[in-house]
């Protein structure tokens, strides 16, 4: 069962999600309250714990506190397609909460907390202080981004670009979210994971990770994985210098 924490929490619990929402538009200080001030129970979630199933009544919007969750679907077969990655400060259930009934299933990766906010005082921030809402709607425009980008890695890009590529964005959103390095950091995914994100198989993951250390883009131990050349990563991933509203001037121009 997850932990809930008994006691109501501090305002400052939400503090990671108000930094995301902020780096999408400036807020006031009676902005920054209100968001500090919603309701909301904090509970500690262990690997692979549901937050909502898909087909759920979606009651609570989640705000990840610390961790990774995914987003995925179950096709026929049983078989899993993880459609998005999400980490600390991120509101993972938003589109759910907003449309009342889920059409995809939301699952921690790792332990993790997370901060459960009523559906209702989401939209009643939303509309009442434009600034917050025009902040998650823009949140929901980036994860619409991330979505077709992902579509377009598993429908027309090679295996290893697909690899490439999904490297290439935990390095930059591990460092806007200040979870690690840009040219180092944990990925928190074993190669079954990937392969669910990129609908390949694990033996075809391994394999070409073991080609992009080959080719001298990266190194791996410990779970740890860290770009040698970013610059030519980037290249090999086809990863475009606009891409989540996130900056991204260190990479390459697209070739004309």
């Amino acid at each position: 069962m997850p932990e809930t924490s008994s006691q109501p929490p501090g305002p400052s619990a939400l503090e990671p999600m108000l930094q995301k929402l902020e780096y999408w538009g400036k807020f006031s200080r009676e902005d920054r309250d209100a968001v500090l001030a919603l309701p909301h129970s904090v509970r500690m979630l262990q690997p692979n714990h549901y937050i909502v199933r898909e087909f759920d009544r979606a009651e609570f919007s989640c705000a990840l506190l610390s961790g990774f969750a995914v987003r995925h679907k179950i096709v026929a077969g049983g078989l899993r397609q993880i459609l998005s990655i999400h980490m600390k400060g991120e509101m993972v259930d938003l589109q759910n909460s907003l449309l009342g009934m889920a059409d995809h299933s939301v699952q921690m990766l790792t332990a993790g907390k997370v901060a459960m906010i009523p559906r209702a005082d989401v939209e009643r921030i939303a509309f009442a202080r434009p600034s917050v809402g025009r902040a998650m709607w823009i949140n929901t425009l980036v994860d619409a981004s991330i979505f077709r980008e992902w579509i377009a890695n598993v429908g027309r890009r090679d295996a290893q670009t697909r690899i490439a590529h999904l490297l290439c964005e935990f390095s930059l959103r591990l460092k806007v979210s200040g979870l690690g390095e840009r040219t180092n950091y944990e990925l928190p995914m074993t190669q079954d994971q990937l392969a669910d994100a990129t609908g390949l198989t694990a033996v075809h993951v391994n394999r070409m990770l073991r080609q992009l250390e080959e080719s001298g883009l990266i190194t791996r131990e410990s779970g740890r994985v860290t770009l040698k050349d970013e610059r030519a990563l980037a290249h090999a991933a086809t990863y475009v210098n606009r891409y989540q509203g996130l900056d991204l001037s260190w990479l390459p121009r697209p070739r004309s």
